[in-house]
């Protein structure tokens, strides 16, 4: 029994903490828009703007056209990539420096460390929820809603094991490198440039395709995309990658952080 729990120790610690961490995301997500003049509207507003930035760029500038979607519906394509792309950015922006903003927790000696990256992951993810919401009634109105749209739920459930080990990492490593942060600030950035969000891998020229599988984002946008916009199963085993990058960076993550938690108190 003990072997089973050191195994899966990282679930065990979220289903065993699983009331303080609601309670201490639902008060970030609180604290986060409090003193806002939109508040909790921002979570629509959000995404629907940053959807209008990036179809004015790609429709009316770069004039993009797919043989197989109009406009609206490429807007769509866009919608699938972007919100899964924003969910992840936010939880890096609020995720990395988590642990030195949270100094009086991690001193506290009877609260689990463990869980303050957690509970950032989970409180970045509102946007993303809502994002969800607004898409699939969109694909519903436009009749393109399948019932492989239900993958989209495994497929987040692997975005946000993965982040969360992720952050596990990130978190601790900015304790003793606060550049960190502002060097993924710069990274996401190039995400942004490089991530099929405005585009399908068809799209890109054979000889550069290898080099999409170097993001993993690349993975978790097209697997959205599959299954919400064009009703199929993920190509190219690429729900396989996902779910090895998902357990992979969950339980690599934690074991990183409860190495390095121990000297957190004395360097935040």
């Amino acid at each position: 029994m003990l072997k089973v729990r050191k195994v899966f120790y990282p679930f065990y610690i979220i289903f065993r903490h699983r009331v303080l961490l609601w309670q201490t995301t639902c008060n970030d997500i609180k604290a986060r828009f409090a003193g806002s003049v939109f508040g909790i509207l921002w979570l629509i507003l959000y995404p629907l703007l940053m959807l209008g930035a990036y179809a004015s760029v790609y429709i009316y500038i770069f004039k993009v056209r797919f043989a197989l979607f109009d406009s609206n519906e490429y807007v769509l394509l866009i919608f699938c990539g972007l919100i899964p792309f924003l969910g992840f950015c936010e939880a890096l922006g609020t995720g990395i420096p988590s642990v030195t903003t949270n100094a009086g927790l991690i001193k506290n000696t009877l609260f689990p460390i463990d869980i303050i990256p957690v509970k950032a992951v989970l409180s970045s993810q509102c946007t993303q929820t809502v994002g969800m919401i607004l898409l699939g009634i969109t694909l519903g109105i436009m009749g393109k809603l399948s019932l492989w749209a239900l993958l989209a739920i495994p497929i987040w459930l692997l975005q946000i094991m993965f982040t969360i080990g992720l952050i596990w990492i990130l978190s601790s490593l900015n304790v003793y490198f606060r550049d960190l942060q502002n060097i993924i600030a710069v990274i996401t950035l190039f995400l942004m440039m490089v991530s099929p969000i405005a585009y399908t891998a068809d799209m890109v020229p054979a000889n550069l395709r290898p080099f999409l599988g170097a993001n993993p984002l690349y993975y978790l946008i097209t697997a959205y995309q599959d299954s919400l916009m064009l009703g199929q199963f993920p190509r190219d085993n690429i729900m396989i990658v996902l779910t090895c990058l998902g357990f992979m960076f969950f339980f690599g993550g934690y074991w990183f952080f409860s190495k390095i938690k121990k000297l957190l108190a004395d360097n935040v």
